[in-house]
């Protein structure tokens, strides 16, 4: 029987960044999925910029923002959203296709070593307090021995199914398509989104050439498993524009619906969910990728510090704790957005309103910073503005070099970050694998979105995800004992 420390079923953005940051933390990893092969198809189409922030300061970024197009301005139910003043270094989305995103994060995986298992569906397993025996399917059946399995195998997961977690959540009320083509007569602009009398019809312009032209029926519902033939959509389309813009040589056709689900509980013993394993929702606002590359990246230092041994017996909870309160809220804002996209002269008063009302800074940040994940902030038990936010991307003078803050961040290591002269604490036996780091910051204030200046912090201890755990003003001050034992310390 083959060995590994994680097995993750799935190989989309949510398995391949969870591999890459277990691969990270030297953790051994067996990456499966059902498909044959990568299928290069892309339901997801950007990134927003907490995500463009996670994969900075993995240093993967940079292999993406080439590849796609900047765009300031979001949208909540179609309602644009300027993105343009927000305190981050990415104020605007990321127009990429899923399938680049896939592409340049195995590429990363396999410079880590992480091999896909293709044709390889988990079909059982069996968990005792010492591991789990995972049961895989496909042409060549066998079974892997490992410490954990997490399921990010999509909306319909196996894992979740086998592991008896519920999906809760509301059955489709609506019907959207999505075809990938040329055009003959394009539209001038490279992104716009337009309202018909029984929907509303978009067309992105994501490389010269061709575009994705999505449209949204509110009068029909397409039962799962239905063929959407590229005539089909055309015919559809058209109904809503007026025109099909010339379209011809489709790469791609699907539909989705807006039923909006999630996991009753994200763990089952040793098993975890990940991704649309863990929720479905509506792609409005382009929330759903995002949503579960920040679930790996929470997860991911989690469980290699169990594989090590360094994490308390608490940290577990924590994921769930963190994460399933961001995804239900979600959940929650495409619900609403899906009643402000429906047709009619109610919703149309609505919106007239709504687009008003998104003009005030005030609430175009509110919904900006929840679309963008930009305001999150768990809960640490720790009283500084900073502690429970991501630690902002400051410039630091080491007694080296000038660096960025993301620029330690390549190894995915807890950081003890001293500013300004602060003195280096001795730490507990047991915590030597925190990294400590000295050095100078010119700024004498941090800007948080959401929050705004802050004065620059003595001291700063930040996880694995970026994530600050503890931070204090003053040197010496308590609390820093507390906060390692509670993130850091080795499980009994």
């Amino acid at each position: 029987m083959a060995t590994t420390d994680v097995v993750i079923a799935g190989s989309g953005p949510t398995g391949l960044m969870l591999a890459t940051e277990l691969r990270l933390a030297g953790v051994q990893v067996t990456l499966v999925d059902a498909l044959p092969a990568r299928t290069g198809e892309s339901r997801a189409g950007g990134i927003h910029a907490r995500s463009m922030e996670i994969l900075d300061q993995r240093g993967i970024l940079g292999r993406l923002l080439p590849q796609g197009r900047q765009m300031q301005a979001g949208h909540f139910g179609g309602l644009a959203l300027n993105f343009a003043d927000f305190d981050t270094d990415h104020p605007y989305m990321l127009a990429v296709l899923q399938s680049i995103m896939e592409r340049e994060l195995e590429g990363r995986a396999d410079e880590l070593g992480v091999n896909t298992q293709w044709g390889s569906p988990v079909i059982g397993f069996h968990q005792d307090d010492a591991g789990i025996e995972v049961e895989i399917g496909g042409a060549r059946p066998r079974t892997l021995r490992a410490a954990f399995l997490v399921g990010c195998d999509g909306g319909r997961s196996s894992v979740r199914k086998i592991a008896g977690i519920d999906f809760s959540g509301t059955d489709a009320t609506a019907t959207g398509m999505i075809a990938d083509a040329e055009l003959a007569d394009p539209p001038a602009q490279p992104f716009f989104a337009r309202r018909g009398v029984s929907g509303d019809y978009s067309v992105i312009q994501f490389q010269p050439g061709w575009y994705r032209l999505i449209l949204q029926r509110h009068d029909l519902v397409l039962p799962r498993g239905t063929e959407l033939s590229f005539e089909d959509f055309r015919a559809n389309f058209i109904e809503l524009a007026g025109t099909d813009y010339g379209m011809h040589s489709p790469r791609w056709v699907t539909h989705y619906g807006d039923a909006a689900r999630q996991a009753v509980r994200y763990r089952a013993g040793r098993v975890f969910l990940a991704g649309d394993a863990a929720h479905i929702h509506f792609p409005a606002g382009g929330q759903g990728q995002n949503l579960g590359i920040q679930d790996a990246v929470n997860l991911g230092w989690k469980l290699a510090a169990a594989v090590r041994g360094t994490a308390p017996e608490t940290l577990f909870d924590t994921y769930e704790s963190e994460r399933h309160p961001i995804a239900e809220r979600v959940l929650h804002n495409t619900r609403a957005q899906t009643a402000l996209m429906r047709p009619g002269a109610h919703t149309d008063a609505l919106r007239d309103v709504m687009s008003d009302l998104v003009e005030l800074p005030e609430v175009r940040h509110r919904l900006g910073l929840m679309i963008t994940a930009l305001d999150i902030d768990y809960d640490t038990k720790c009283a500084h503005p900073l502690a429970g936010r991501r630690m902002p991307d400051a410039v630091l003078i080491t007694s080296t070099c000038a660096t960025r803050f993301f620029e330690l961040c390549r190894r995915a290591h807890p950081i003890l970050l001293l500013l300004n002269r602060t003195p280096a604490p001795t730490l507990p036996t047991g915590f030597e694998h925190i990294d400590i780091v000295t050095a100078d910051t010119p700024a004498a204030t941090w800007t948080l979105p959401g929050v705004g200046g802050i004065p620059t912090p003595a001291a700063v201890l930040i996880r694995p995800d970026g994530y600050v755990a503890w931070a204090t003003d003053e040197p010496g001050a308590d609390g820093l004992a507390e906060a390692l034992a509670t993130w850091f310390g080795a499980t009994a």
